[in-house]
């Protein structure tokens, strides 16, 4: 029996605006991932990357087309229910880090499953200082942002958006704002996450050379995947 996946858009569309305002960003869109899969979403800026990453995200709501992610119908959901499914299912990681500048890399990491709780716990704690640890940073728990290199703070929000062991992290240009050998540990970081943690990820990028690390290619032009 083949496996089912864990995320299916069919015909998905994305309109902005009306009447002669009317700009149509996604046209059609049909996608399926697989658990465990780590693919690269390419394609010119303008081409779509962002709004579907969003969509699939559930950050926006489609405008017309399915949405499915884990047998739940996300098109037809509320938006409780929507915001319920990302924090217990989803995980994103941006170009910019989005780290907050007064919480320590611990305080970032836990901040996700905090707020969904209201409080933290010592279990969030544990799971923080563990993932910490893998991502390289054990010895940076208690610092600062401002006390981080680039790539050590993008590694910190790698660990965030796995906080709340996430099926899927979504992640838009998550080595665009940093150097080549920041860029390529924390590509590192990420396929050794995919390997021994079955994480699936989606990362949009410009970077072909970010791109060939990743098994699958899938490319948008024009709001239509023309390859995947």
């Amino acid at each position: 029996m083949s496996e089912e996946p864990i995320l299916s858009v069919t015909e998905l569309t994305k309109i902005f605006g009306e009447g002669v305002a009317e700009t149509v960003v996604l046209k059609g869109v049909d996608l399926s991932m697989m658990s465990s899969e780590m693919s690269a979403l390419l394609g010119p800026s303008g081409s779509g990357k962002s709004t579907l990453l969003n969509i699939l995200g559930t950050l926006m709501r489609a405008s017309g087309g399915s949405h499915e992610m884990l047998g739940v119908d996300l098109m037809q959901a509320s938006e409780a229910k929507r915001t319920e499914f990302r924090s217990k299912h989803l995980g994103f990681v941006f170009q910019f880090h989005h780290l907050l500048p007064d919480l320590t890399a611990l305080e970032n990491v836990m901040m996700p499953a905090a707020s969904a709780a209201g409080r933290e716990t010592r279990l969030m704690r544990e799971r923080a200082t563990e993932l910490l640890d893998a991502v390289g940073l054990a010895d940076r728990r208690d610092f600062r942002p401002v006390a981080m290199s680039g790539g050590q703070r993008q590694r910190v929000a790698v660990a965030r958006a796995l906080i709340n062991n996430p099926v899927l992290v979504l992640a838009d240009e998550p080595t665009g704002n940093l150097d080549r050998q920041s860029a390529d540990q924390v590509m590192d970081l990420i396929r050794s996450i995919n390997q021994t943690m079955a994480t699936s990820f989606l990362i949009s990028t410009h970077d072909e050379h970010i791109a060939a690390q990743c098994p699958r290619r899938i490319e948008l032009l024009d709001g239509r995947i023309v390859r995947s």
